[in-house]
């Protein structure tokens, strides 16, 4: 399913949430400038390794430099390829418009970050040991869909179903396109568990965690409503 729009307009100029886009559009345009030899270095640099924080326990918190955690935060600004990072910065900016809208930018750009760090330590734990590098903004991305969920599950959401190759158009009700967007990483990822590799390279338990974890706490971030 690919998402077209939504139905609900934004109140004001969704400043972080362009930002935001700009800032990844910004960092894959760097990527593209790196030689294709160094790419995986810099992916494991800045990527999440789950090995590098196997057998962490949270004792260590202050024994390492801050430099150890950030591959954290700099790897949902990293995309592998074109369909990655445009993929989520579409999804972003379908979605995340509204949230915004019902948090304030301030409080929406924390809930960002925060959502990408819960998808990020999901990931860590369900793929635990594994050497593999991940990126990208998915998790985080995930976590303004669990947020957007809960706030409106009456908006429709225009999408594109393939049908035998050929698009097919369909407005769903919001709670029903997440839903089984939802039960997809689900079983991607329990799929993806009993197998020897990760199906796809695709870490769905992060866009898991990043869904629940916005579902779970985005009232923490909502902005006050003045009265009327």
């Amino acid at each position: 399913m690919i998402p077209i729009r939504d139905t609900i307009p934004s109140r004001r100029v969704p400043l972080v949430t362009i930002a935001l886009v700009a800032a990844n559009v910004a960092v894959f345009i760097y990527e593209l400038s790196i030689e294709p030899y160094a790419i995986e270095g810099f992916f494991l640099r800045h990527g999440v390794v789950p090995a590098r924080f196997d057998g962490w326990e949270w004792s260590n918190l202050f024994d390492y430099s801050p430099g150890y955690y950030w591959p954290l935060l700099s790897s949902m600004f990293l995309h592998g390829g074109w369909a990655h990072v445009i993929g989520n910065m579409w999804t972003l900016w379908i979605f995340g418009d509204n949230v915004e809208d019902r948090m304030g930018r301030s409080r929406f750009l924390v809930f960002y970050l925060l959502m990408g760090l819960a998808a990020a330590i999901t990931h860590c734990f369900a793929a635990a040991g594994s050497p593999v590098p991940t990126v990208g903004a998915s998790g985080a991305v995930a976590g303004v869909l669990g947020a957007y969920f809960v706030l409106f599950p009456h908006s429709r959401v225009i999408t594109i179903i393939p049908v035998f190759l050929m698009p097919m158009f369909v407005e769903l009700p919001a709670v029903t396109y997440l839903l089984i967007w939802f039960v997809m990483q689900l079983f991607a990822g329990t799929l993806a568990g009993l197998t020897s590799s990760a199906v796809g390279g695709v870490a769905w338990w992060a866009h898991i965690g990043g869904f629940v974890a916005g579902a779970a706490l985005f009232r923490l971030f909502l902005a006050r409503r003045s009265a009327h």
